[in-house]
């Protein structure tokens, strides 16, 4: 699957690999639907500082406390797919400049996916679905703030207090933690809704390491229903698109 295409001078990505509170009225979307609009919680408070074997070796569940502890991305997946026992599953991602509404990357879920059961293919598969890989120009980087719209549909069991927390590094440097609440989503849904991602300023020197290292800018994505981790996913970004 591959991003669609804007203007050739927009920061577009160019290349995939698949796998709050709201700030405005809900909006009709096309072909029915509500359309939530979120943005990152604002006061966040850094947890003292865990690694990830830390948390792969406490007693418990994860929770949001934990992951924000994180001072670097992870390395491997702190939950399951089989965790995810509420059978979210992402179908649509759509990010856009929100000064100028250009779309910048656009991916779909085919309608059906066909999957083999032996065991091989299984271990082979452990990341399937939960890794993305984007290219960018170096445009994206000067860009302040995204909307990135996910539509995604639950299975039989209702979500109370759904949120995602985001984490961006390059290197071993966090540039930025988003802190999103989905709030209630009943079962059996579709829902959709538009993430706004505002980004820091990043100096000349940073934008320059950045395009020259590509796929050592990191996230990782942590969805928590009622405070326990039931999904994680993971992306690495290049930013040296149309060079």
């Amino acid at each position: 699957m591959s991003g669609a295409k804007a203007r050739s001078d927009a920061p577009v990505a160019e290349n995939v690999s698949s796998g709050g509170h709201s700030t405005a009225a809900p909006q009709r979307k096309p072909g029915g639907g509500v359309l939530k609009r979120l943005k990152s919680r604002r006061s966040q408070v850094e947890s003292r500082p865990v690694t990830e074997e830390d948390l792969r070796t406490q007693s418990g569940h994860i929770t949001p406390e934990d992951v924000l502890g994180l001072r670097v991305a992870t390395r491997g997946y702190l939950c399951k797919p089989e965790e995810n026992i509420y059978n979210i599953d992402f179908v649509r991602f759509k990010i856009r400049d929100l000064e100028t509404s250009t779309v910048l990357f656009e991916i779909a879920k085919p309608p059906t996916c066909r999957y083999y059961d032996d065991e091989e293919n299984r271990e082979a598969d452990t990341s399937a679905g939960r890794f993305v890989r984007y290219q960018f120009t170096p445009a994206f980087l000067r860009l302040r703030t995204v909307g990135a719209t996910v539509e995604f549909t639950v299975g039989n069991r209702p979500l109370n207090n759904f949120r995602m927390i985001e984490r961006h590094y390059f290197r071993d440097h966090l540039l930025k933690s988003f802190d999103f609440d989905f709030g209630f989503c009943i079962p059996n849904s579709r829902n959709t809704c538009e993430h706004i991602y505002e980004f820091p300023q990043l100096s000349e020197s940073l934008v320059r390491q950045m395009v020259e290292c590509p796929y050592e800018t990191r996230s990782d994505s942590f969805y928590f229903v009622e405070n326990r981790l039931v999904m994680h996913n993971k992306a690495d970004y290049a930013y040296n698109g149309g060079q």
